[in-house]
């Protein structure tokens, strides 16, 4: 679906995979493994555009949920993959990520057998305040250590991966269970309120508008009124 004019939305990928349509394509974020063919269904009938048009990957961190269709996207397509410098290592398979602490990094363990992601090495290492397709970087660690948001001022919105997520009635914060480092995380959180944002597009959940960074500086506040 497009969610405002030149912005649109992947359904269906376990995982919210949003397309930038200018004259070349900007993907951020590609769902879970095994649907990358969904995503270049959509480019093809309902945008109308060639797979060889994306010029950018964007991943908002490197979980699977986020990077499943990476590697396909790429040899299609030729793109750069752009990620922030602390994720990149965990994107090229040079490292193993942190797991989530308790039972669910069983979980985590458990769905690496059953979703494998071949390792991609970025062209792009992505640094706080870097831009990228118009948008600026927002380095946002926390979730995990290279988590970033992306701001597109010309649209006014802001793209912020897993920091954040809207189910239609509350704002919430990542779950806490796959996150490295919640308290780092919510002061991210407020480093993103001193920008004005008409929407928020998050890696899980429903778009969050209008004045979306007015709603998220009031969840801000009581995050600080809980400390």
């Amino acid at each position: 679906m497009e969610i405002v004019p030149g912005i649109h939305q992947v359904d269906g990928v376990n995982g919210n995979c949003y397309i930038i349509v200018k004259d070349t394509l900007t993907i951020i974020d590609t769902g879970l493994p095994h649907n990358s063919a969904k995503i270049v269904n959509y480019i093809t009938e309902i945008l109308k555009r060639k797979p060889s048009d994306i010029k950018t990957i964007v991943l908002t961190h490197a979980h699977i949920d986020h990077t499943g269709n990476v590697y396909d996207l790429k040899k299609i397509s030729n793109a750069d993959v752009a990620i922030h410098e602390a994720d990149a290592d965990y994107l090229a398979g040079k490292k193993h990520p942190p797991l989530p602490k308790s039972l669910f990094a069983m979980i985590v363990k458990i769905m690496g057998l059953f979703f494998k992601v071949r390792s991609v090495e970025p062209d792009i290492q992505l640094k706080n305040g870097d831009t990228l397709a118009g948008m600026t970087c927002i380095h946002t660690p926390g979730h995990t250590p290279g988590s970033i948001c992306l701001f597109d001022p010309s649209s006014q919105v802001m793209f912020v991966g897993d920091l954040l997520r809207f189910d239609g009635e509350k704002i919430e914060g990542a779950p806490q269970q796959f996150t490295v480092d919640a308290a780092e995380a919510q002061r991210s959180i407020k480093k993103i309120v001193a920008r004005d944002f008409a929407i928020m597009l998050s890696g899980h959940g429903l778009p969050l508008k209008p004045d979306a960074s007015s709603k998220v500086r009031e969840y801000a506040e009581s995050l600080s009124e809980q400390a």
